[in-house]
């Protein structure tokens, strides 16, 4: 038999924990050339709305130091970029090779090459001395990594002394009526959309089902609370289907 910690899920499925970080590398391969414009496909441009948000949270300022993990395509960390301003640095994370290729190349054609390092790293280890960052964001990441628990712990110990950690992740609908339309998009319409638009209904059914498998509002908060985090507290967007959850390192 065998014990809890050695099997996890991979949407639906239970897997080995071994077997999960390669069966997600294997989606996010798949899917990186298409991923922006599924990405407004599947939230009819929403995304851009959330990530807005997330960015107007960080509270960075000119000339500070920020982290983004499962920076996949690179959207957050332009954003960073242009907070911190010319004298401020920011490195784009991802565990997976064709995302972070996708990001880097896709900042560098923007020229935005000032201040910007980039690194394939597990969110679970980072390779970041501790106290490195003012301000860390993971963005549709955290569902995605095996252990999560882990993940909040890194990131907390990378950052500075009063430093900002922001999450934005799809979450559970607050407003019930919501529920049953966001259901049959989810499993309906989206799988169908991955297979018309990449070819790949699979990757984007494992998305759907790795969203309900993520922790809720209140649950992910308690996890939060848990790694050492302070203050930590979450915005409900578009009736809870995402929320930034933020927390403190004091």
């Amino acid at each position: 038999m065998k014990n809890e910690s050695s099997t996890t899920h991979f949407g639906y499925e239970t897997v080995n924990t071994a077997e999960k970080q390669s069966r997600v590398r294997e989606v996010f391969d798949s899917v990186a050339s298409q991923y922006d414009i599924m990405n407004d496909l599947m939230s009819l441009g929403s995304h851009r709305l959330w990530k807005r948000f997330m960015l107007g949270k960080t509270g960075l300022r000119p000339g500070q130091i920020a982290l983004d993990v499962a920076g996949g395509t690179g959207d957050i960390s332009a954003g960073l970029l242009k907070l911190v301003g010319p004298n401020g640095s920011v490195c784009l994370t991802d565990i997976n090779s064709a995302m972070l290729n996708v990001g880097r190349d896709r900042l560098l054609d923007k020229g935005l090459i000032r201040g910007l390092s980039v690194a394939q790293a597990n969110a679970e280890k980072l390779p970041f001395k501790s106290g490195s960052f003012d301000c860390i964001t993971i963005a549709f990441g955290l569902r995605n990594v095996t252990n999560k628990q882990a993940a909040l712990e890194s990131m907390k110990r990378c950052l500075k002394p009063g430093g900002k950690l922001l999450i934005l992740e799809f979450s559970k609908p607050v407003i019930k009526l919501l529920e049953p339309a966001y259901n049959l998009y989810s499993f309906k319409i989206l799988p169908a959309l991955g297979e018309f638009v990449a070819n790949d209904a699979a990757s984007y059914q494992y998305l759907a089902e790795s969203i309900r498998m993520h922790p809720d509002q209140e649950s992910l908060k308690g996890m939060m609370d848990s790694a050492g985090l302070e203050d930590c507290r979450y915005y409900n967007l578009s009736g809870g289907i995402v929320a930034l959850h933020t927390g403190y390192k004091y």
